[in-house]
């Protein structure tokens, strides 16, 4: 294969990233755009670059070198990083090499100026632009200069900050290959950035203009504020000045200087509104030519607009498919389920297959379509009252949608999100044996499912999950289940509301739930510290759990004493939570059962800081809490005016309350459940995929949606291409933070929390358990990594159930989601903890061992001194 070292911009487009890199790729599609105007160049291809690399034996030792390293590992990164560098830039170029570039600049003149742009592999592409990571240099003067820049730019593949993108991104430094971009220069007279979608907010409705005099490498350095339009239809509808004082100017004789900028011009636009409008119309043509928002640099000279770069905006969060040309407004799942990571193909298929709702799927996360109810006045005012409960952000940022008063249209209390036909349901009895009825039905419904499942493979077992799907709706929407949920909830409500009325007290169910019967999340963290009681007494097996890492630790553990007894006390623990894991609403994440190392570190942290018998003492001791709160709280009503009925109503809610609100744990445990069963199905499936040489491994499974799976059952076929695109797309999407409230226009709505009179710098949240607690933060975002000692406050972006084991070991609570009645608030209240949710970047604004106070009744975190 003839290999070519130089291809005009005219020769390339897209689709030859391999051959010229993402800027080249990007520049040489731009060419082929009507009105498109990009200076005229060359690429300098891949070809090029590798053949230095395979010239210089000593980066391949260095390479592999770099490959072993962590990201964090900062001086060895700089240090090897450097060395590369210094050895790209110290290689010859091959003479024939540098004649070839030589014979391509002659078209421009022999002492023309040119821009010399890096072009890697991995830039500007649609799921990591790379911005800024290598190397520009412009108004470079002659061939020896342009040849000195462009070992430059080969080298610029391996600054710190590049190789340690990398490293984060799981990019292997092998696979990505450096071609450069020479351009012809422009010397433009202002210069910018356009963006085709608001890049702060995400509305692909409107377009961003920032500008700047002279060259755009003063807007891009910081030297100077940028002037910033808003374009919306066609017209600018947002504008804001700055004071240019300096610009960047090329030098006569190569390279760029700074220029002050004229006190007359300073407090100028550098655009007309006539020309942003120009630029904008531009932009919607290139952003139509590659299909997803752009990122635009481009210079205006002698009145003409040219385009220097295009690239993808890789930070927005993408947009449900729609269709219908309708507006729309989307609430995020994940912040109701306390999961906001990115899910693989699987795991979402499978959660829209069994969910209750229709759901939308946008950057691995799913979303519900909130805008029948919205378009209703009756059923915008019970969605907004529901969600206001559970999430405030929530609410306030669906109210700033609904204040814009013309993005949803509203219909008629008759029509799709009028109420519902037949009125509410009777209030169901104050009866336990509800709550044992429905849940001995769950069980008898999961253990069925588990026996069937296993007389059934291959594509058979596909239309049998189907099957089983119906019947998991069907218990999910067992008209009493939901009456039980809903009661305890509303019981909930009605005491928080009516005691700060009457008494003015504040969350006064917090303490009035504490020990409730029939939590399976709460008593799920209990039942771990009786797993640390039965191996405490054996120093043997406390020293085996410490040098565990094999995920068969189980089947050794009886070989020490106490390891029979340790062994049995958790497998019975795993029999009865096994199907729990971190983000177990993904149907792809490991379960404890399948990785009980995971369980491990919190058993120990068990059996170092409690002494035996401490689930017993803990839920005790709530109970009696929860008992002389109840007695003090009906003395103090029996006092008051008309005091025996408020006194009389307060307790029939207080009995509610504890007979129904531990049931509203378990609908999630049923799911989690028939989920372990799914999942062992599937992947015993997939098990005979690989062993059939149709798949490589079988985690590939979950790159599929679950019809994708079936057909590849069916077939024996897979798409290799479609897994490895997925995978990388997935890895693009856990970059990416959901927003609560999404609208079809793209753009991510961010509520606040409406309060005043909190100290200075508190952090606010919502607060959905009360009272005060001092203490460390602990920052924990991997369960698995957790070391907490007494008296430590957890802080953390979300937990599900699975996380329910660390909260015996803490005084308090801090996540960045959550709602009053999801899961870490339910169990909080139950362990009597402190806790603030919804606390907008707690993980970064709180450092790890920092000390803070958690205001769980006012809802907001101290930061101490």
């Amino acid at each position: 294969m003839i290999k070519r070292y130089v291809l005009d911009l005219r020769e390339v487009d897209e689709t030859q990233v391999a051959v010229v890199g993402g800027k080249g790729a990007q520049l040489g599609a731009l060419t082929r755009v009507d009105g498109i105007r990009v200076p005229a160049g060359f690429c300098v291809t891949t070809d090029a670059f590798r053949r230095i690399t395979e010239e210089t034996s000593s980066i391949d030792d260095r390479l592999d070198r770099l490959s072993r390293l962590r990201p964090d590992d900062r001086e060895q990164i700089r240090t090897l990083s450097a060395e590369i560098r210094r050895v790209i830039e110290g290689t010859a170029i091959p003479d024939d090499l540098a004649a070839t570039i030589g014979r391509a600049l002659t078209q421009f003149g022999e002492q023309a100026a040119y821009a010399v742009r890096s072009s890697a592999t991995a830039e500007d592409m649609p799921t990591a632009s790379f911005a800024g990571q290598q190397d520009t240099y412009l108004n470079v003067v002659g061939p020896a200069a342009v040849l000195q820049c462009l070992s430059r730019c080969w080298a610029s593949l391996f600054t710190e900050r590049a190789v340690t993108y990398r490293q984060r991104n799981g990019i292997d430094h092998r696979t990505v290959h450096m071609a450069v971009v020479v351009q012809q220069m422009v010397f433009p007279d202002a210069a910018g950035v356009l963006f085709t979608a608001d890049p702060a907010t995400g509305n692909r409705k409107v377009t961003s203009v920032e500008a700047s005099f002279g060259l755009g490498e003063a807007l891009v350095s910081g030297v100077v504020n940028a002037d910033v339009f808003t374009v919306r239809d066609g017209e600018v509808v947002g504008r804001a000045v700055a004071t240019k004082q300096r610009a960047i100017i090329a030098s006569p004789g190569g390279g760029t200087r700074e220029q002050a900028v004229g006190m007359a011009r300073q407090e100028q636009p550098a655009l007309t509104d006539a020309q942003v409008v120009r630029l904008a119309t531009l932009g919607r043509r290139i952003e139509a030519r590659f299909g997803c928002p752009q990122d635009i640099e481009w210079c205006l000279a002698d009145g003409d607009f040219q385009i220097v770069q295009s690239r993808p905006i890789t930070t927005l969060f993408p947009v449900p498919a729609g269709g219908d040309g309708e507006n729309h407004v989307y609430l995020s799942v994940g912040h109701q389920q306390m999961m906001t990571d990115a899910m693989r193909p699987l795991g979402l298929s499978m959660w829209r297959l069994t969910a209750l709702a229709p759901m939308h799927e946008a950057g691995g996360r799913l979303f519900v379509d909130a805008t029948p109810r919205l378009a209703s006045p009756t059923s915008r005012a019970g969605l907004l009252e529901l969600v206001g409960r559970s999430d405030p952000l929530m609410r306030d940022a669906l109210e700033t949608v609904l204040d814009r008063g013309d993005f949803v249209r509203s219909i008629p209390d008759d029509g799709p999100g009028g109420p519902p036909a037949g009125g509410q349901p009777a209030p169901i009895e104050t009866d336990p044996a509800i709550v044992t009825n429905l849940i001995e039905r769950s069980q008898a419904s999961i253990a069925a499912l588990r026996r069937d499942a296993r007389t059934v493979s291959g594509p058979a077992l596909f239309d049998f999950l189907l099957t089983a799907f119906e019947e998991h709706k069907r218990v999910l929407t067992d008209p009493l289940s939901m009456q039980v949920i809903m009661a305890g909830m509303e019981a909930t409500w009605w005491l928080n509301d009516k005691l700060e009325e009457w008494l003015g007290e504040r969350n006064a169910a917090d303490t009035l739930t504490l020990s409730a019967p029939g939590n399976v999340t709460s008593e799920m963290g209990l039942a771990l510290l009786d797993v640390a009681d039965v191996i405490r007494p054996y120093p043997e097996v406390v020293a085996f759990l410490r040098d565990v890492d094999d995920e068969d630790f189980l089947d050794d553990l009886p070989k020490v004493p106490g390891g029979t007894e340790a062994r049995a006390a958790i497998e019975a623990y795993l029999d009865r939570y096994g199907m729990r894991c971190v983000g177990e609403i993904d149907i792809t994440r490991p379960r404890w059962s399948e990785r009980p190392t995971t369980l491990v570190p919190v058993i120990l942290d068990n059996v170092r800081h409690f002494e035996p018998g401490a689930a017993k003492r803990r839920f005790e001791q709530g109970r009696l809490e929860a008992e002389k709160k109840a007695r003090e709280v009906l003395t103090r009503l029996r006092a008051l005016p008309d005091g025996e009925r408020k006194a009389s109503e307060a307790k029939w809610m207080i009995d509610r309350v504890r007979t129904f609100i531990g049931y509203r744990e378990y609908p999630k445990y049923g799911i989690v459940s028939r989920y372990l069963v799914y999942r062992q199905a599937l992947l015993a499936e997939a098990d005979r995929l690989v062993d059939t040489h149709v798949l490589r491994e079988k985690e590939d499974v979950h790159y599929l949606t679950f019809q994708e799976f079936h057909d590849v059952v069916r077939t024996g076929r897979v798409d290799d291409g479609l897994i490895r695109q997925r995978k990388e797309t997935f890895r693009s999407y856990q970059t990416l933070t959901p927003p609560r409230v999404l609208t079809s226009d793209g753009e991510s709505i961010v509520g606040a929390y409406r309060r005043d009179g909190l100290p200075s710098g508190a952090l606010v949240g919502l607060p959905v358990s009360a009272g005060t607690v001092e203490g460390r933060a602990r920052i924990i975002l991997d369960m698995a990594r957790a070391d907490l000692e007494p008296g430590d406050i957890l802080v953390t972006a979300h937990t599900d159930p699975s996380w329910t084991p660390l909260f015996v070991a803490v005084t308090g609570l801090v996540t960045e989601v959550g709602g009053l009645m999801t899961h870490g608030a339910v169990i909080a209240r139950e362990y009597g903890l402190p806790a603030v949710v919804g606390v907008d970047g707690a993980t970064r604004k709180i450092r790890d061992g920092q000390r803070i106070r958690v205001h769980g009744t006012g809802g907001y975190v101290e930061i101490l001194p």
